[in-house]
């Protein structure tokens, strides 16, 4: 499943590339950390690259961390998925005259047919929930056991607030209306018009407040409703994300 990445970045061995072989493993990360990602210091690689250590899984966790990989240790095939297509980006961006006048695949004999890039998704790949991982992290979307659960969630948040129309709207000055303060009932007297006055506006304002947190609300609870309609989700959790 990676040998197509492993391949593009010249692995001696793309094809016979074992993730859980412990040794070839570890091996293929160091390697990837020496030879294209390089985000350490030379001198600062020495506890990942001491592959028989009884420590190198501490150094390999703190390397997931240091960069800002969404994976764990324990989700091993999507983490070292996420780390190729890190050191692919490094490797395109250190050798772009190398790349540029590189062919594209093949187009299909039926190149005239429109085709939908999801008929073919798998969710399950380690590249879909990468994807999906990234970005949930950067909408600050909670994490879900099902990464189609996720991929509503997302969806939903970017028709809400990311779409055209809703930037758009957002990003209109609301101008404000005219209001009679004499025609709204305070409803008590504090003895000064004065007082009377700021009273009521801030009553008005309190309002709009209040609308406005409504609002919110609705649309809360739209989203929830969309993603808990899924009958993949285990309403008995209780819960959307973890």
């Amino acid at each position: 499943m990676f040998r197509r990445k492993l391949g593009a970045l010249d692995y001696h061995n793309p094809d016979g590339f074992d993730c859980t072989d412990e040794t070839q493993f570890r091996n293929c990360i160091v390697w990837l950390e020496d030879q294209k990602i390089r985000h350490y210091k030379i001198e600062d690689r020495g506890n990942l690259r001491n592959i028989p250590s009884s420590e190198w899984p501490k150094a390999y966790q703190k390397y997931l961390q240091d960069v800002n990989c969404p994976f764990g240790v324990d989700e091993r095939k999507e983490a070292v998925d996420w780390l190729l297509g890190l050191a692919v980006r490094y490797e395109y961006g250190d050798n772009v005259e190398k790349y540029k006048n590189c062919q594209p695949l093949a187009a299909s004999s039926n190149s005239d047919k429109a085709v939908d890039p999801l008929v073919n998704l798998d969710s399950n790949s380690p590249d879909f929930k990468a994807g999906v991982t990234a970005l949930s992290n950067i909408l600050k979307i909670q994490r879900h056991d099902d990464y189609l659960v996720m991929l509503k969630a997302i969806r939903i948040l970017i028709q809400e607030r990311l779409s055209p129309e809703a930037i758009a709207k957002a990003s209109n000055n609301r101008e404000g209306v005219p209001v009679a303060l004499d025609k709204h009932i305070l409803g008590f007297d504090t003895g000064d018009a004065t007082l009377n006055e700021a009273a009521q506006i801030l009553r008005l304002l309190h309002i709009e407040e209040l609308r406005e947190l409504q609002t919110k609300i609705n649309e809360a609870i739209v989203a929830v409703q969309a993603i808990i309609a899924d009958p993949k989700t285990d309403h008995r959790l209780g819960k959307v994300g973890r």
